[in-house]
């Protein structure tokens, strides 16, 4: 990029404007994250359908994929092209995709259907994100920002429940169906109220051989975590070949990315120390988060006994708090001069709660357990609304796009490799693969009292070791926060109202 004039930021959108673009943007976020739990409760019936219950874990994985590469590909577009021009691409590559999938004759042709649908879902978020940082400034956008991670929390909640709605009493490719209706209204309300937002123009070119490496290291990467000590032992032959290919190319990005003339993510961003610790940061507090968010609900089942309706309770109480302690952050780090302190005090309640699940995995009834939920959910949840306007405020508006879909990258990748480790450590922790075995037996139908008692004393030790990483995990996450520099966030912090 040829160094011309400074670039001149233009004014914020006029604060009337703001609301409806916000309401579009939050049904685009809504659609994304409910299509990423709606699925669950249907895998049984879809497995039996389309007859291949062998590849069912294929049908989650491959959104994941997808959608962890989109991510920074998204918001490095969106510099280049407009946030409106990609953001009605986003939704209308996972309207195509909803399509695709519930009209899937096979298993095979509904596995592509997911990777499509992840290509534009995974594109929804980041994108929302960075246009909320285009028409805000940055005292005003931590209460904005939270919404989005209550959209998040609430889809957590609404999808198995629609899911399981939907599958038992329609058919479960209404999970797909439903989301058509749904992407209409949100590709009408973003359409129109992006042709609102300013622009933030300035040259750019797409460095295709970097964002090339970057997909491919990334999807060999997961494809290793995802298949390890699940399809093929850790050990054998495919998962250590996928992940040396997968370290290959990494080298291959970074050596890319030092000498593009303008590469893919600009290393002056990644190797700025804020930025550096807060992708720290967010890889374990919104990993761990990721991560738990599958593991939790087997731990309700297996340990604690818990039906599937008190299981829900449970996680109801997991994202209330979450969805609190998002809320509380997005008030407080817009209003306070010293606003690293939020997560400070925030994220050593649930490191707490995650050492005293470690120490007593078992025997919790289930209030004690919604409260002790509640309170792990609201100190992660202060996360999601202070990384990202910390890393918004550090990088000029030129940059929003990238910047934002580069933390959300590491997001999920952090969701990625944590949801591997807690789950190598559930499955692979009995000898001879007799966890996948024993999880089968405990969670069909039917299953005696006297097999759960013993899930529950072979498992406990488990989800214990689960919860002490857990609390490592979150550990590494609040030190980058101690460590990150804190800088003034720019903007009065009044001129747009939440009430």
């Amino acid at each position: 990029m040829s160094p011309t004039a400074p670039h001149q930021t233009p004014p914020p959108l006029d604060p009337a404007h703001v609301r409806p673009v916000i309401a579009g943007l939050m049904l685009a976020m809504f659609l994304s994250a409910l299509e990423q739990t709606i699925v669950a409760p249907a895998l049984a019936a879809i497995g039996r359908s389309l007859n291949d219950v062998g590849s069912l874990s294929w049908v989650v994985t491959a959104y994941l994929l997808s959608a962890t590469v989109a991510t920074p590909l998204f918001g490095k577009l969106s510099d280049i092209y407009g946030r409106r021009a990609m953001m009605l691409i986003a939704v209308a590559i996972f309207l195509l995709g909803s399509l695709a999938c519930a009209l899937a004759p096979s298993m095979g042709a509904l596995i592509l259907a997911r990777a499509l649908q992840g290509l534009g879902g995974g594109g929804i978020l980041p994108l929302a994100q960075t246009v909320i940082a285009d028409i805000l400034t940055p005292r005003e956008r931590p209460i904005f920002q939270s919404y989005s991670s209550v959209m998040f929390m609430a889809a957590s909640v609404l999808g198995p429940l629609a899911g399981g709605f939907l599958t038992d009493y329609l058919h479960w490719s209404f999970i797909f169906w439903i989301m058509l209706p749904l992407g209409v209204v949100a590709l009408a309300m973003t359409d129109r109220a992006l042709k609102l937002i300013p622009r933030n123009d300035r040259p750019h070119k797409l460095d295709v051989v970097g964002a090339a490496l970057m997909v491919v290291a990334a999807v060999l990467l997961l494809l290793a975590l995802s298949w390890g000590g699940v399809r093929y032992p850790w050990g054998s032959l495919q998962v250590i070949a996928l992940l040396v290919a997968s370290a290959l190319l990494w080298t291959a990005f970074a050596r890319r990315i030092a000498t593009a003339p303008e590469p893919f993510i600009p290393p002056e961003l990644v190797c700025q120390p804020l930025i550096a610790l807060i992708i720290v940061a967010s890889f374990f507090a919104i990993g761990t988060l990721i991560g738990l968010s599958i593991v939790v609900p087997l731990y309700l089942e297996l340990v604690l006994g818990f039906s599937a309706s008190g299981g829900g309770v449970a996680l109801i109480f997991y994202v209330i708090g979450t969805s609190f302690g998002s809320l509380s952050s997005g008030h407080l780090v817009g209003r306070l001069t010293h606003y690293k302190r939020v997560p400070m005090l925030a994220l050593p309640l649930s490191i707490a709660t995650f050492l005293l699940l470690a120490w007593m995995p078992a025997g919790w009834s289930l209030p004690g357990v919604c409260v002790v939920f509640a309170i792990n959910g609201f100190g992660v949840g202060t996360m999601y609304p202070f990384t990202t306007v910390m890393t918004q405020n550090a990088v000029e508006p030129h940059r929003f796009g990238i910047a934002t879909g580069t933390l959300n990258f590491f997001r999920q990748l952090g969701g990625a490799i944590i949801t591997a480790v807690f789950v190598a450590i559930v499955l692979g922790g009995l000898e001879g693969g007799e966890g996948a075995r024993l999880l089968a037996t405990l969670t069909a139908h039917g299953a005696s009292s006297t097999a759960r008692a013993a899930g529950t004393a072979q498992f406990a030790p488990l989800f214990s070791l689960v919860f002490l990483c857990a609390a490592g995990f979150l550990t590494a996450a609040l030190l980058a926060v101690i460590i990150v520099e804190e800088r003034p966030l720019r903007g009065p912090a009044t001129r747009v109202k939440v009430e």
